[in-house]
């Protein structure tokens, strides 16, 4: 097998192992890095809502109190300006869905069902935890979601959800006296929600590796055809050269050239070794026909 051949052979199989081990490391931290993308766009929407909650309810309000009174405007809720605001969110960002998802709510859009229920009952059972992160199966494929808790912590919102005695009664005729009612104060009522479809950032995140795997492959053929043009000029055509000279010198051609032995490599140094060879082999030839 020749010297080239060989070379090749060795250069493929790490080649291999390196593309290998390269794709195994390179999907991972691409997937992993799509998926933090996805939690912190779904962090910065709640944190979005929660500032919607508190305009609402340190000034929409106030505004709206003297209204209040004759009808009920849902419009002075945080909650429910929190939803209609991220709703709208929507039409330009389809795969987000952002729900307050709650055991008792009193607006029925608002109820928490199936995996809401246990993202809730979760954060009830372990009142510390501010934040839940987890994957979901979906008709549509997996799906991903970061929820925080709804703790009860302002005991205003007990004017409207205590008791139906102590609720207003405008808000008693829009919504009835069946739900929203009998919250305690630093009790866990429900989770913000915010879900997005893993196809998403998985699709993105294998463009991504595409790209880079093809560049890669691209870069090690390149590499590899440089390697073979620089060993066949700097060693396998000097080597072939030296060792047809030598052939013709062991059959006894006195008259093979003489090998150029330029530069101090060690092709060089084999060539100064094999004209002193020739050298040689030429005097004790000339002393035996003597």
């Amino acid at each position: 097998m020749k010297l080239l051949v060989k070379f090749n052979l060795l250069y493929v199989l790490v080649m291999a192992l390196g593309i290998g081990t390269s794709a195994v490391i390179t999907r991972n931290l691409l997937q992993a890095q799509a998926q933090d993308e996805v939690v912190n766009n779904a962090r910065l929407l709640i944190d979005k809502a929660n500032a919607v909650r508190s305009y609402t309810a340190g000034q929409i309000q106030g505004l709206l109190e003297t209204q209040m009174k004759y009808e009920f405007l849902p419009q002075s809720v945080p909650s429910y300006s929190a939803v209609e605001v991220l709703g709208t969110l929507k039409t330009k960002y389809p795969d987000f869905f952002y729900k307050e998802a709650t055991l008792n709510p009193t607006n029925p859009r608002d109820r928490a069902v199936g995996w809401e229920v246990d993202v809730v009952n979760q954060f009830r059972s372990d009142t510390g935890r501010k934040e839940f992160i987890g994957q979901r199966d979906t008709p549509a494929g997996p799906s991903l979601y970061v929820a925080r808790p709804l703790q009860i912590t302002n005991p205003a919102c007990l004017q409207c959800h205590s008791s139906v005695e102590a609720a207003p009664k405008t808000m008693i005729e829009r919504y009835g006296t069946a739900n929203g009612f009998g919250w305690q104060l630093n009790e866990v009522v429900g989770a913000q929600i915010v879900s997005v479809p893993l196809a998403v950032p998985l699709k993105r995140a294998e463009q991504s590796f595409t790209v880079f795997m093809g560049s890669l492959v691209g870069v090690f053929v390149v590499v590899g055809i440089v390697l073979n043009l620089m060993i066949w000029l700097v060693v396998v055509r000097p080597v072939s050269r030296l060792s047809e000279l030598a052939d013709r010198v062991s059959q006894g051609d006195l008259n093979a050239p003489e090998f150029p032995a330029g530069g101090s490599d060690e092709i060089g140094v084999l060539a100064q070794s094999f004209s002193r060879m020739r050298t040689s082999v030429v005097q004790a030839m000339k002393m035996l026909e003597a």
